[in-house]
């Protein structure tokens, strides 16, 4: 059994997005380190090369393949691809993401409808890819990972959020349409993760003392934790566990 935990994934395939850095990268390493074989994909072929490296230290196949996710056809591509090579998708994780921080006033046509697409569009057609086949076996999780920028309003980040926003709702939907098959589908929506991307953002001065000072934890998160929930949401554990939004934000939202 695992070391980290005694949760087990053996026997299931994961199909992860933005496995090349940050929360993906530890949520791939989680759910190799849990027995599942994964199929990753994300824009560093560097980046992918070495999670793979890490999941297979866990004994499981590993499956990687490329795709502008803000392109629908290259998403399409890339769910055939992924099944043609591993058959079948049990475990589904959108964690890629993108996000523009400019204010709503400054933000271009361009910049709003990729921050939709890679975020909002992107999710659905791996959706439709992978769940038919989860629907037809009666089993399956899809995992979405918002963020808590969707349920305030922030300065700066309003075509992100507002996309996050709308993969909650999405969620919901699937929850309600999948639930009947056995498939369960939930969000994780964290506080500020220090990944590359919120690295840029969140850089040091009175806006990011500010956020911390709402962090009852004191602190931002690490994508080890954000990574812990989703190992949770893909178990049978959580067979009973769908349509929600699971913040992982250190108390943030209870102030």
């Amino acid at each position: 059994m695992p070391a980290r935990n005694q949760i087990s994934l053996e026997g299931k395939i994961a199909f992860i997005s933005g496995a090349s850095k940050g929360i993906g990268v530890e949520i791939a390493r989680n759910f190799a380190e849990a027995g599942a074989d994964l199929a990753i994909t994300g824009r560093s072929r560097e980046g992918l090369a070495e999670t793979e490296e890490i999941a297979k230290g866990f004994g499981v196949s590993v499956w990687s393949g490329t795709a502008e996710l803000g392109d629908a056809e290259q998403v399409r591509q890339l769910g055939r691809d992924a099944l043609e090579a591993v058959g079948r998708v049990d475990i589904l994780v959108n964690n890629a993401g993108l996000v523009f921080p400019q204010p709503l006033l400054e933000i271009g046509e361009e910049q709003w409808r990729t921050t939709y697409d890679v975020d909002v569009l992107a999710p659905l057609v791996l959706t439709q890819a992978f769940v038919p086949g989860m629907i037809e076996r009666r089993s399956g999780k899809v995992i979405n990972i918002t963020s808590r920028a969707a349920l305030i309003g922030q300065p700066g980040l309003g075509s992100y959020s507002s996309a996050k926003a709308a993969l909650h709702q999405l969620s919901k939907t699937m929850a309600v349409e999948f639930g009947p098959h056995n498939v369960q589908v939930n969000c994780i929506a964290p506080t500020v993760t220090m990944t590359p991307m919120a690295q840029q953002v969140w850089t040091p001065g009175p806006r990011t003392d500010a956020k911390l000072a709402r962090i009852p934890a004191g602190r931002f998160a690490e994508p080890t934790e954000v990574a812990d929930v989703a190992l949770f949401l893909a178990s049978d554990l959580a067979d009973f566990v769908s349509g929600t939004i699971i913040p992982a934000d250190g108390g943030e939202g209870a102030g």
